[in-house]
This record gives C-alpha cells, structure tokens and sequence, in this order.
C-alpha cells in the first residue's frame, strides 16, 4: 500500500490552508491577533536595520568619493526598504486592531465611538 507522505508547509508567512478549511467556523482571535503582532515586530526590525545600513552608506559615500555614486545608490535603495517595512509594521499594526474589534465584537463588547 502506498503511504502517503507527510505534508510540508512552505510559505513565507506560514499560512496552513488546511488549518483554515478545518476550521471554517470559528476563528482564533487570540491567534491572529499575535499572529499580526509578530510581522509587525519583524517590520519594524526591518525598518530599523535598513534605516542604520542608509545611514552606513551614506557615511561611506562621503568616506569613499571614488566609489560615492554606488553609495548614494545603495543608501536610496535601503531607504526606499526602510519606509517600505515601516509601511508593513503601520499594516500589521492596523490589523491587529480589526483582529481585537472583531474580537470584542464577538464576545458582545460594543464601543460606540462618537468622534
């Protein structure tokens, strides 16, 4: 008889379909939640990291004229990652809190905002 293999999830922000399709119904806000919590945490990480090394080239570019333009280019690049990963973390950030609204919505808690 032939075994079927175990399967494997490979994906960049390890979302398991098959997890989703069992559980139709009801959904882990908790999980989510912190799920959202964790990219958040990793793209503000990144956003730091890629503001320090634009910093670092910019620093080379005036440090090493010979080579200044392929400076100026890599520290606009890693600015452009910066505010990009920035925008990540302001997403997740947004996310987790329609995961906790949709939480408190669940549960029966009701904030009416009136601004």
């Amino acid at each position: 008889m032939a075994e079927e293999e175990p399967k494997h999830h490979h994906s960049l922000f390890h979302h398991h379909k098959e997890e989703e399709e069992e559980n139709q119904g009801s959904v882990d806000y908790e999980k989510e939640e912190k799920h959202h919590k964790h990219l958040e945490h990793l793209a503000e990480g990144a956003a730091a990291a890629a503001g320090v090394y634009a910093l670092h080239e910019k620093h080379k570019e005036k440090k090493d004229p010979e080579h200044a333009h392929r400076h100026k280019i890599e520290e606009e690049v890693l600015a452009t990652a910066a505010v990009a990963a920035g925008g990540l973390a302001f997403h997740e950030k947004h996310e987790r809190k329609e995961d906790k609204e949709e939480k408190d919505k669940a549960e029966g808690k009701h904030h009416h905002h009136l601004f």
